[in-house]
């Protein structure tokens, strides 16, 4: 059975989407078999990989919303798609129509439950899943949470890279205590990390020490290639394989591995 991750920080600009990509991506290039999951209605995971957004017919609105296609019901296996440059990469796009599933989703029965249910059916295909969350604390992250079973963390070393953690940390806890009691929090992620800058050292020991022995040993440093990447539809290791930030990704999915 998949091991799912779910990537989540309701603030926006902290590196989630790209810790998302290139985290799956190191990961099947380890010849791990990785389904990415694009909850975020921004769809930017999908684009990321160099699926055009306009070339999607069903998508993750299709399935969460329970959406009926020449007569049968959408789900996952409909709508993934293999990453034509890496054979163990698969993803489930989204496009901008998931941002009116959360109102869909309200009076649905077992709503929180919807994402669990439809990831049910592909799960056992997978050596990893990993769900790109929108940057909210709404129904759709809420179900991301009840489908996982750990969370990994992104937090940016800048100014204010803490705040609204807490509120973070108490949905886990909500999840935990009343949908998901299996789910761990898999990591803390430093993204942005410059270690030249005293800021960058002063919040990653601010990270650690709230996040006491749950913070991975390597950070993601500030890397132009790894900003350029999503624009040519690559994950950083298929754009620049030597520049610092596709090392560090290598160095996070080792690390994943071996907590296995």
């Amino acid at each position: 059975m998949a091991k799912i991750i779910a990537v989540c920080n309701q603030k926006g600009g902290v590196g989630k989407t790209t810790t998302s990509i290139n985290l799956a991506a190191c990961l099947a290039a380890a010849e791990r078999k990785t389904l990415v999951v694009d909850m975020d209605a921004q769809s930017n995971a999908t684009t990321g990989l160099g699926i055009d957004k306009n070339d999607i017919e069903l998508s993750m609105y299709d399935v969460i919303t329970e959406k009926t296609h020449n007569g049968k019901s959408v789900g996952i296996h409909d709508i993934r798609r293999t990453i034509e440059f890496m054979s163990f990469l698969d993803i489930a796009p989204a496009t901008p129509d998931l941002a009116g599933a959360e109102i869909e989703l309200v009076n649905t029965m077992a709503r929180e439950k919807r994402l669990k249910t439809v990831l049910e059916a592909v799960e056992k295909d997978y050596d990893y899943v990993i769900i790109d969350s929108p940057p909210s604390l709404g129904l759709l992250t809420v179900n991301v949470l009840t489908a996982a079973t750990s969370v990994l963390i992104p937090v940016q070393c800048e100014y204010y890279a803490l705040e609204g953690l807490a509120e973070l940390l108490n949905t886990v806890h909500l999840v935990q205590k009343n949908l998901n009691p299996k789910l761990v929090i898999e990591g803390a992620l430093l993204t942005m990390y410059d270690g030249r800058l005293s800021l960058s050292r002063e919040v990653a020991q601010d990270v650690r020490t709230c996040f006491s022995g749950r913070v991975f040993e390597v950070a993601i440093s500030r890397n132009v290639k790894l900003s350029e990447s999503p624009s040519f539809g690559r994950p950083i290791i298929m754009y620049d394989i030597l520049s610092s930030g596709a090392k560090n990704y290598l160095t996070l999915a080792k690390e994943i591995m071996n907590n296995e």
